[in-house]
């Protein structure tokens, strides 16, 4: 099949961010596939107003610049997603194809989607990355009844112009069946685990953590990922003042960007604590983070305390997973019932409180609960999330829903 891969935050890995959709269209690619990724230039400094190809282990990418990050407000970023929309509309229909495949956050890209399925009578299949518009009308980012409804309309015109629906996990599947959306055609795909990046046998951390006098062979709990409102990872400052008076040698480092990244050093530092035990790195390429996960003694995923967040699929979570490193999380859902139930970690309090700091340096003080829980998260990366088995169905919905479009 010729596919049209909609993503208008498409990385390599040679990029900032989340690979997803790299490796699952490098993987389309090898199943004998032709893949065309129709995405954006995010970096403030691109002037050109042209699209530009490149070929990416394979991939077809097309690139147009629309410049966008964490720190832009609400409506710039709103502007963003609907610049790329209308653009990637003439785009995906000048390239033709056998079958769509569009994947959100954000959701507007259900516009060139919908819109080059009609024009070129092809199927379309939708991924599901964040339950929109739920969560921006929660934060506060759409806040206009005219506008939540214009949101809703929205979603439910991307999934019931969709012949398959994909979700990142099991509630975001269930929001898209709580819409109406026949649940026969709903696969749930969570992200999932490179286990051959992350190999702990191939990844010892040790000249990372050489490379910082303050970190050495202490104990060290990593945060790697964005900083925005939503991931609250002024928690984990918090967190690090408590535990500093139980255990002062454990180490914090935050590695990341975004909107919030100077409320969280601002914290720090009232605290106390900045660059005392608790660091503080810009973010780095994809393959530069597996040395990260290999120097940590635990890694966690965090979260406001938002009931709507605790569908997400965030890549931090699957990475240490495949680092085979505990982690540690402060939210419910489905990620807090696989934690539990397989022992990979611990999950914390919502508060940064004694009680959460305690539970942490009590894994990090038991040497037998670390190795065991770091061997559990290695098995459920192999045997559940791993990258070649979750592409693999992923290519079989879009290859069946191609089938029957052909044989209609």
């Amino acid at each position: 099949m010729k596919i049209i891969y909609l993503h208008q935050y498409f990385n390599t890995p040679k990029m900032k961010g989340g690979t997803r959709s790299y490796e699952m269209a490098r993987r389309m690619v090898a199943a004998g596939h032709e893949v065309h990724m129709v995405t954006s230039i995010r970096e403030e400094d691109s002037s050109s107003s042209e699209w530009s190809q490149t070929n990416e282990d394979g991939i077809h990418v097309h690139w147009l610049s629309v410049p966008y990050n964490n720190r832009m407000s609400y409506l710039k970023r709103i502007l963003a997603f609907f610049q790329f929309a209308i653009k990637a509309r003439k785009k995906a229909v000048e390239l033709g194809g056998d079958i769509i495949f569009a994947t959100s956050t954000p959701l507007t890209i259900a516009i060139p989607a919908v819109y080059a399925k009609k024009k070129l009578k092809i199927p379309l299949v939708f991924e599901v990355r964040d339950l929109w518009p739920e969560l921006p009308i929660v934060m506060g980012a759409i806040k206009s009844p005219i506008l939540k409804w214009a949101a809703r309309k929205l979603e439910r015109y991307a999934y019931f112009n969709s012949e398959h629906v994909v979700g990142l996990s099991p509630g975001m599947s269930e929001g898209v069946v709580a819409t109406g959306f026949p649940k026969e055609k709903i696969s749930t795909i969570p992200n999932s685990c490179d286990l051959e990046l992350f190999d702990p046998a191939v990844n010892s951390g040790a000249e990372f953590r050489s490379r910082f006098p303050w970190l050495q062979d202490r104990p060290l709990v990593i945060y790697a990922g964005t900083l925005g409102h939503i991931n609250g990872v002024a928690y984990l400052a918090e967190l690090a003042a408590q535990v500093y008076k139980l255990n002062p040698d454990v180490r914090f480092l935050v590695i990341g960007a975004g909107v919030d990244e100077e409320n969280v050093r601002t914290r720090a530092t009232e605290l106390g604590i900045y660059e005392k035990n608790f660091f503080m790195l810009d973010i780095i390429a994809k393959h530069d983070i597996p040395s990260v996960f290999a120097a940590a003694t635990i890694s966690t995923s965090l979260f406001i305390n938002l009931p709507e967040m605790w569908a997400n699929s965030a890549n931090k979570f699957f990475d240490a997973l495949a680092a085979g490193k505990p982690v540690a999380i402060n939210y419910g859902g489905w990620q807090k019932e696989i934690v539990e139930k397989e022992g990979l970690g611990v999950v914390l309090s919502t508060e940064p409180n004694e009680e959460a700091a305690r539970s942490l340096v009590n894994l990090i003080e038991s040497k037998e609960r670390l190795f065991q829980s770091g061997e559990c998260s290695r098995k459920v990366a192999e045997e559940v999330f791993s990258r070649d088995i979750l592409a693999a169905k992923l290519i079989d919905v879009i290859e069946k829903t191609h089938l029957k479009s052909v044989s209609r």
